[in-house]
């Protein structure tokens, strides 16, 4: 990027001849210049010059049109004092080779995405922010020169006008030149709604500009007569903009209130309502035209008072007031005029580009620290290249050949096989720079690779990108997951022993929309079994604590530690069932046997059941105390091939989980070579049970382990 303070010290003599000096070099060379270009690089530093522009910008924009068109020869100017032009002119010529894809037929608008990205393109290409200015420029002598062009020429201009450049000086703030960018294009796009409107209006635009500087005067007067300062400006709205206010308001030029306009700026709240008063006070407002985005901001957080008042010569004025405060948020905060006005929603980092790119238009004497400022920390978050189409696709800064390609589309990153970039092969993890023209080469079938999901190998840099890989695998996944998982589910239920517990409750306890995606994430790992069990212990928990109606509530005395409770009776002798061995947070019920107390088993135990069918009077509630430092009688049935060393191991297994063994039965078949072995232990709950289920199915020629029933 070459700085003012490095342009004055390549550049000849007082920077205030550098225009001079070139036009002369230009009109002394010797093979002599056609006047066309001539005069277009006139008035483009013109137009320039009206925006305070430093003179070596002005000095190259004069100069650019008879390179550009090959009427002067680059070498040229570095061999002359005017060398230090040459960076300037370059970048122009950069910025020049950017425009519409090249399938884009003229009167056809460009889709918002694209325009946009264009728009940034036009940003982050060039050397020298500042150059964007002389582009800008150059569209605008383009429009007002293609008054005697064909139909068709005069619509593409208008249309690449109206979808890049006036959008581009709207927010760079070059307002002189968004509104004639604008109507012009509006004219050659739309002739006769054009013509209809100027002849609506009545009167040309400096006659307006002449009346609304008039009801600026009497505005601005009439306040400091009542004790308030303020700064006032007005506007004549161009004719682009009324139309579009028609067309959104679907209505009259009669109902277009903001014709014109009066901006107030005062320097506190009080001051916008004391302002609003004064005008209310002298002139008749409109009913249901004024509203107040201070006590209610807009979701942009635009704040101001809008209000439309009879004005001086009966005409509508629409006046706005706000603080100084609030019209800096407007102009270059997050209520910024073209982010609500063109609808567009661009990160934090874009508006700090915009906002410095504004200030570039102020004259200061650390323009070159500025642009420094500018190139190291804006204009290097983004990168954009370029479709065989003429797409402009923007990506992180870093993104590879492979990350265009799942930018363009999730399909042709899956099927990716190679990337030409500029017409030269390329690896994936080529590195895409401004302006790159890549190409995919793609297959018929996706395969993309696992590899490419290692941030080491360098195949992706956007963490979009590698989410669609993901993704993709995950799906192909999905069905040997879910077959997978389901087993695992089964089998989980199975040797825990759990029956009458809908699987769908488990998904949820899990925070699974159902028991299928419950299914594929325990086949893809994301859930382990033990999960499951802690799932049913809660759900068991949950149940338990709804509590029946009962006259009374009593501990019985007799069992260890009092782990029972017993609804509705006395104290009786109570035993844990031996054929289910009931554990906590289990549901439970008690029978009352004959010598022996209550015996209490799992609800769903089969010799309850029979027991239940032959003297349901017998039958009563119980439920568990409070288990967290309990422990209870679990049996376990293991099968497995029988080996030396097996109940050594299963021993072990017991004792790493601290768990009390009561007695281990084992008995062998020689003929099959298998072993049968019947565990009794007391566990904790549910959780460390399915804990000891898992480790005794790791060991070496286990086949099964299962919860007795």
């Amino acid at each position: 990027m070459i700085t003012t303070e490095q342009e004055s010290r390549r550049l000849p003599g007082n920077q205030d001849d550098i225009v001079t000096l070139t036009r002369q070099w230009i009109a002394e060379h010797p093979a002599g210049v056609v006047a066309p270009q001539q005069a277009e690089g006139e008035a483009v530093a013109a137009i320039l010059e009206q925006l305070g522009v430093s003179r070596p910008l002005l000095a190259a924009a004069t100069i650019y049109p008879l390179l550009r068109d090959g009427l002067l020869r680059p070498d040229e100017l570095t061999r002359t004092r005017l060398a230090g032009l040459s960076d300037i002119v370059s970048g122009l010529d950069q910025l020049g080779r950017v425009s519409l894809p090249p399938d884009w037929r003229p009167g056809e608008a460009l889709a918002t995405s694209q325009s946009e990205a264009l728009r940034r393109m036009l940003l982050a290409m060039v050397s020298d922010v500042r150059l964007v200015l002389i582009r800008i420029a150059e569209q605008l002598y383009r429009l007002r020169t293609a008054r005697d062009a064909s139909a068709e020429q005069q619509k593409a201009l208008a249309v690449e006008t109206r979808e890049v450049f006036a959008p581009l000086a709207n927010r760079l703030g070059v307002w002189q030149l968004k509104w004639e960018l604008e109507d012009l294009s509006f004219r050659y796009l739309e002739p006769e709604t054009y013509t209809r409107i100027v002849r609506a209006l009545n009167e040309k635009r400096t006659e307006r500009e002449a009346a609304i500087e008039n009801v600026r005067k009497v505005f601005a007067a009439e306040l400091a007569a009542n004790g308030v300062e303020a700064l006032v400006s007005a506007r004549p709205k161009h004719i682009y903009s009324i139309w579009r206010k028609m067309k959104r308001k679907d209505s009259g030029l009669e109902h277009i209130f903001d014709i014109r306009a009066v901006r107030i700026l005062v320097d506190s709240v009080s001051d916008c309502y004391a302002a609003l008063g004064v005008v209310h006070n002298r002139w008749s407002y409109l009913r249901g035209e004024f509203d107040d985005y201070i006590a209610n901001p807009k979701e942009n957080r635009y704040r101001s008072l809008h209000t439309a008042v009879i004005g001086p010569g009966n005409q509508v004025v629409e006046v706005q007031i706000r603080t100084r405060e609030m019209h800096r948020e407007a102009e270059l905060g997050v209520a910024a005029h073209w982010r609500y006005k063109e609808g567009g929603n661009l990160k934090a980092a874009f508006d700090q580009k915009i906002q410095f790119l504004r200030q570039l238009l102020e004259p200061t004497d650390r323009d070159g620290d500025l642009l420094e400022q500018i190139r190291g920390d804006v204009f290097e978050d983004r990168v954009y290249a370029l479709s065989p189409r003429g797409d402009v696709v923007e990506m992180p800064a870093g993104a590879t050949a492979l990350d265009f390609a799942y930018h363009v589309h999730t399909e042709v990153g899956h099927r990716c096989r190679g990337a030409k970039v500029n017409g030269r092969i390329v690896p994936l993890t080529y590195k895409v720079q401004n302006g790159d023209k890549i190409e995919i080469i793609t297959g018929k079938e996706p395969q993309p690779r696992r590899d490419w999901l290692s941030p080491q190998n360098g195949y992706l840099a956007a963490a979009r990108s590698r989410a669609k890989v993901r993704t993709w695998f995950r799906q192909q996944d999905k069905d040997q997951n879910r077959s997978q998982g389901r087993d695992i589910l089964d089998r989980e239920l199975a040797r825990l022993n759990i029956r009458d517990l809908a699987t769908d409750a488990i998904a949820n306890e899990l925070k699974f929309a159902n028991t299928d995606a419950l299914c594929i994430a325990l086949g893809a790992g994301d859930v382990t079994s033990t999960a499951v069990a802690n799932a049913v212990q809660r759900l068991r928990k949950d149940a338990a604590e709804v509590p029946a109606p009962t006259k009374r509530r009593r501990r019985r005395k007799g069992l260890a530690n009092d782990q029972v409770e017993i609804r509705g009776v006395g104290d009786l002798l109570c035993t844990l069932a031996r054929c289910c061995r009931p554990v906590p947070p289990e549901e439970i019920v008690g029978y009352i046997t004959k010598g022996r107390g209550v015996g209490i088993h799992r609800h769903n135990c089969k010799n309850f059941r029979s027991l239940y069918s032959r003297h349901p009077e017998r039958v009563i509630e119980v439920e568990w105390l409070d288990p967290s430092d309990e422990n209870y009688a679990a049996e376990l049935v293991l099968q497995a091939y029988d080996r030396q060393g097996l109940l050594r191991d299963v021993s072990s297994v017991l004792a790493d989980e601290k768990v009390s063994i009561d007695s281990i039965q084992t008995s062998t078949d020689k003929q099959k070579m298998q072993a049968k072995m019947e565990l009794k232990f007391f566990v904790p709950g549910l959780g460390a049970l399915s804990s000891i289920i898992g480790k005794l199915e790791q060991l070496p020629n286990v086949t099964s382990v299962r919860r007795k029933s």
